[in-house]
């Protein structure tokens, strides 16, 4: 019988604290959510491995680096809304749900949508919305949000993804096709400032327009 608690602190040890990963929330969380329960189960030997994984329909559960990463950046204090563009395995939505007060997240393709929602409900987490939607628009309804994750690489920052970010709001977000590179944006009062971060590898943001 594996042992994935052990492995999970395995992981947080050489694979983030080791690579300057230090916010503690981001690192306790990293340590108690179960990867092994997001990826499928001819990978399960992989769950965690410092790379990302194949989940079909073409997208990837990110490597466990980039998902403590992108969320340190965001330095969540607790009471945030969060917007998270990819809903994907469900994986990183879990991360945001235990540090973030309320997480809404958009996934284009149905059947993983429908997948992570039955992940997540069997981990009792009350606090995601879920939608079923082209991801370069946000959620406007229930826009604004003090921090937006996206989970897979436009060519541009979507302006819409933009706007609905709160004054003093933060987004991360990976930019580019052949070469992309991981972008973190901050609204001002009247205008956006963006830092760029490191080269990244994610799957295209795809959509519908």
């Amino acid at each position: 019988m594996r042992d994935f608690k052990k492995e999970r602190e395995r992981m947080v040890r050489s694979q983030l604290a080791a690579r300057g990963i230090k916010d503690a929330k981001v690192l306790d969380t990293m340590k108690k959510v179960p990867r092994h329960l997001f990826v499928p189960e001819s990978m399960l030997s992989l769950s965690y491995s410092d790379e990302p994984l194949p989940i079909g329909e073409g997208q990837t559960i990110s490597q466990p680096y980039i998902v403590a990463y992108m969320t340190e950046v965001l330095a969540l204090q607790g009471g945030e809304r969060v917007l998270e563009i990819g809903t994907g395995s469900g994986y990183q939505t879990a991360i945001l749900a235990e540090i973030a007060q309320q997480v809404f997240t958009v996934e284009l393709v149905g059947a993983l949508s429908h997948r992570a929602q039955e992940a997540l409900k069997r981990l009792k987490y009350t606090n995601i919305l879920f939608k079923i939607g082209d991801g370069t628009f946000g959620w406007e309804e229930q826009a604004p949000f003090d921090a937006i994750m996206v989970t897979a690489a436009p060519d541009e920052v979507p302006k819409s993804l933009k706007e609905q970010l709160k004054i003093g709001g933060r987004m991360i977000i990976p930019v580019g096709t052949a070469i992309q590179e991981l972008v973190f944006v901050t609204r001002g009062k009247n205008k956006f400032k963006r830092k760029k971060l490191l080269p990244v590898r994610f799957v295209p943001l795809v959509t519908t327009h």
